[in-house]
């Protein structure tokens, strides 16, 4: 799960939900309650990536630290850079998602903003209270953001499923970077359809 730069909740969560922008859009979504009992398992078992993934990231911020000051002395060289940065970044997210490809159904559609999710769920297995790790599937790009969220509320709907309300409570300042670039560009995305 999470481990580093995590975003403590604050006190006023309800005032804080408002402050992000919502959308509504269709994600990957994995979902896991997660267990009082062993609270630092790993609820998608991916122990043996976890520290490749870590590196990856530290490789990554490496670069673009580098990037700014090689800018300055030449920015033909920097453009390049950047652009295979961003083609290596790309070839990360296709063969991560290659190993792990989602299924039909755990694609659906959700609220999602830097603060928190809501998602329908089919049956009633979650209560307000419960801790839950999620990873979702940002599409197109592909990001999976992990987070720990908290059940704030759930409605139960006319199909026998529920509406699930959740508040991150974990989360990586990489991953709620990932997410609130997601919400930009599906808002530039929907600006150019209108």
């Amino acid at each position: 799960m999470p481990s580093q730069n995590k975003t403590p909740p604050s006190g006023d969560s309800q005032r804080e939900r408002r402050e992000f922008f919502r959308i509504d859009d269709r994600i990957g979504l994995e979902v896991r309650r997660l267990d009082d009992a062993h609270p630092g398992d790993d609820p998608f078992n991916n122990s043996p990536l976890e520290a490749l993934k870590a590196e990856f990231r530290r490789l990554d911020q490496d670069v673009r630290a580098h990037l700014a000051s090689l800018a300055e002395r030449d920015r033909l060289l920097a453009g390049l850079v950047k652009s295979l940065n961003s083609k290596v970044d790309t070839l990360a997210r296709i063969i991560a998602f290659e190993q792990n490809p989602l299924q039909p159904e755990d694609w659906q559609d959700v609220t999602l903003s830097e603060g928190g999710l809501s998602f329908r769920w089919p049956t009633a297995t979650f209560g307000a209270g419960d801790r839950l790790a999620i990873r979702m599937t940002l599409p197109p790009e592909l990001y999976q953001p992990r987070a720990i969220a908290e059940v704030l509320d759930t409605e139960h709907d006319n199909q026998g499923g529920t509406r699930v309300h959740t508040l991150f409570v974990e989360l990586d300042d990489s991953d709620r970077q990932q997410i609130a670039r997601h919400v930009m560009r599906w808002q530039i995305r929907q600006r150019q359809k209108e």
